[in-house]
C-alpha cells in the first residue's frame, strides 16, 4: 500500500535503482527524479528493487526488496541479529570491500569536505577480523516481563539480545549470561530510560587480550546494589581471569553510560594490558583503543610519521592514559602528555613508572591553556600529536598548536569528517597535508581510523 507525501516520492512505493555510490554509514545512494535516496545494505554498483520507507522534502529511505544485479563484494552477514542490531553496519559486504569503501570514505571526506588533494593510502586491515573488540558496553532493560542484555537496535533504544557477538571478546558472553542469571534470581529491575526507574543500566565489560584479565563494571541508577556478594562469587567462579568488579553510579536522566563515580566491588579498580612491549593500566573510565591489534599498527604508524631521531621534544594532545605517549617517548628526547581528565592522568603517570620511562611529563589541563605556559616556559614542540574524540579539535586547540609553531604535525583521527575539517583549518594555517593511512581499527563497522602527516611549510 503506498501514501502519497509532499516530497514527492510515495512511501511504499517500489522502484528499479542503481546504486551509485556509499554514505559514509555505509547506506547505498541513488537518485529517483532528482532527489537522493539512501539504501540500508546496498553496495555501489547493485541494481535493486526498493521500497520507499520514508520520504522527505530533501531526501527518501529505501529498502532492499530484492537483489537484481549483486555487487562482487556481496556477502551473507554470519550473524543471526544483523538485520535488528545497529553494531555492525557492513556484515553485508566482504572484508575486501570494507576496506576499499573506507578508503574512498576518507578520500571523500578530504575532498568534499576539506578541499584536500592529498596522498591516501589504502585501508590497513586485520588478518583476523573477528572478536577483536576489548571493550563491550551493553544496555540493560525489558521485553514484557524478561530482562534482556544485548545492543541497540540501529536508530532506536530498543534492545536485541546478542548471545554471541562476532566482534567481543568470547568471554563476554559468559559475564553477560551471569549477570542475567543473578538479577533474574534476585528480582533485580532493570533501568527503564523512560520513567528514569530501576536500577541496572549498563554492563560494561573491559578484557585485557594479552593479559587475559577481565573487569566487569555494572552502571547502575543508584549507589548500592543489592546481593553484591552474590554476584561478585557467581562472576568469580564462572569467569577465572575475573580481577575486576565495579559499581559505576549514573542517576542522571542521560544517555551518556557512565557516570563519574566508581565504587570497587571486588579485587582492584583496574586491569592490565599491553601494547607492544608496553604495558598499561586500564581503570573503569580510561580511554583506551579498543582493537589491541590494529592499535599497534596504528601507534607505529604515528611514531613513523613523527620521524623521531632521539632529539625531538613532542607534544602529545588529548593524551589519556599515555598510549601514544610511551610509544613515542622511546624515539624522542622529551614527550609532554596534555589531558584534561585527573583520572587519566593518574594512570598515565603510572604506566610511565611502571614501564621504566623517564623522558615524559604529563599535565593536567587543556591545550590553549597548558600549550601558553610551556611556550612561556621555553618549551617549544618539534612535533606535535594529537588525538582527539569524534568531535576533532575545538578552534582554540587548533590554535595554540599553531602559535607553538611546530615541524611536524601527526594527527590521528576516528572521524574523516571532522579531521578533514581540521586539515583545512590548519592548511590554511602554514600547513601542507603530506599524507593520510587509513587503519581499519573497526572491522564490519563503518567506522575508520587515520594517521596524518602535516608539515610546516617553509615562507
Amino acid at each position: 500500500m503506498t501514501r502519497k507525501t509532499k516530497s514527492g516520492l510515495e512511501i511504499g512505493s517500489e522502484h528499479k535503482i542503481l546504486i551509485e555510490k556509499m554514505a559514509h554509514e555505509g547506506q547505498g545512494i541513488s537518485k529517483i527524479s532528482g532527489k537522493t535516496v539512501f539504501v540500508e545494505n546496498a553496495i555501489i554498483g547493485e541494481k535493486c528493487l526498493i521500497e520507499i520507507v520514508k520520504s522527505k522534502k530533501d531526501y527518501a529511505i529505501g529498502k532492499v526488496k530484492k537483489i537484481i544485479e549483486s555487487s562482487p563484494y556481496r556477502t551473507n552477514p554470519i550473524c543471526d541479529s544483523a538485520s535488528q542490531c545497529g553494531g555492525c553496519s557492513l556484515l553485508h559486504m566482504s572484508y575486501e570491500g570494507q576496506l576499499m569503501f573506507k578508503t574512498e570514505k576518507v578520500k571523500d571526506s578530504l575532498k568534499r569536505i576539506g578541499h584536500i588533494d592529498t596522498l591516501v593510502y589504502d585501508t590497513l586491515g586485520m588478518e583476523r577480523p573477528w572478536h577483536y573488540r576489548n571493550k563491550t558496553q551493553h544496555p540493560v532493560g525489558m521485553h514484557g516481563n524478561y530482562i534482556v542484555i544485548g545492543f541497540y537496535e540501529k536508530g532506536t533504544h530498543n534492545i536485541v539480545e546478542t548471545k554471541d557477538c562476532l566482534l567481543q571478546h568470547p568471554i563476554v558472553n559468559e559475564v553477560l549470561s551471569t549477570v542475567k542469571t543473578w538479577m533474574v534470581q534476585y528480582d533485580i529491575p532493570a533501568y527503564d530510560e523512560t520513567a528514569h526507574r530501576g536500577l541496572v543500566r549498563h554492563v560494561v565489560t573491559r578484557v585485557g587480550y594479552r593479559t587475559g584479565e577481565v573487569m566487569v563494571i555494572v552502571v547502575a541508577n543508584g549507589r548500592e546494589l543489592p546481593f553484591a556478594s552474590s554476584l561478585i562469587d557467581k562472576l568469580a567462579n564462572n569467569i577465572p581471569p575475573l580481577k575486576s568488579v565495579v559499581l559505576n553510579v549514573n542517576t542522571k536522566k542521560t544517555n551518556v553510560i557512565l557516570g563519574s563515580e566508581n565504587i570497587p566491588l571486588y579485587g582492584r579498580p583496574y586491569i592490565y594490558d599491553y601494547i607492544g612491549d608496553i604495558k598499561y593500566r586500564i581503570s573503569p573510565l580510561s580511554f583506551f583503543q579498543i582493537n589491541p591489534v590494529q592499535v599497534k599498527v596504528l601507534y607505529n604508524k604515528a611514531v613513523e610519521y613523527a620521524q623521531l631521531t632521539g632529539s625531538e621534544t613532542v607534544i602529545d594532545l588529548y593524551c589519556g592514559i599515555g598510549t601514544i605517549t610511551l610509544f613515542l617517548a622511546k624515539k624522542a628526547k622529551k614527550v609532554y602528555g596534555i589531558e584534561v581528565v585527573p583520572e587519566a592522568i593518574s594512570d598515565a603517570i603510572y604506566n610511565a613508572e611502571i614501564n621504566g620511562i623517564d623522558n615524559v611529563e604529563f599535565i593536567q589541563g587543556t591545550a590553549e591553556t597548558i600549550m601558553p605556559e610551556m611556550a612561556a616556559r621555553g618549551i617549544r614542540p618539534d612535533v606535535i600529536v594529537v588525538d582527539p574524540p569524534r568531535r576533532g579539535c575545538d578552534q582554540k586547540t587548533l590554535d595554540a598548536m599553531v602559535k607553538t609553531s611546530p615541524e611536524r604535525i601527526v594527527y590521528v583521527s576516528c572521524n574523516p569528517a571532522t579531521l578533514a575539517r581540521d586539515l583545512r583549518y590548519l592548511e590554511d594555517r602554514g600547513y601542507k597535508t603530506e599524507k593520510v593511512q587509513p587503519v581499519d581499527m573497526f572491522p564490519q563497522s563503518h567506522h575508520v581510523e587515520c594517521v596524518t602527516l602535516m608539515s610546516k611549510v617553509e615562507k
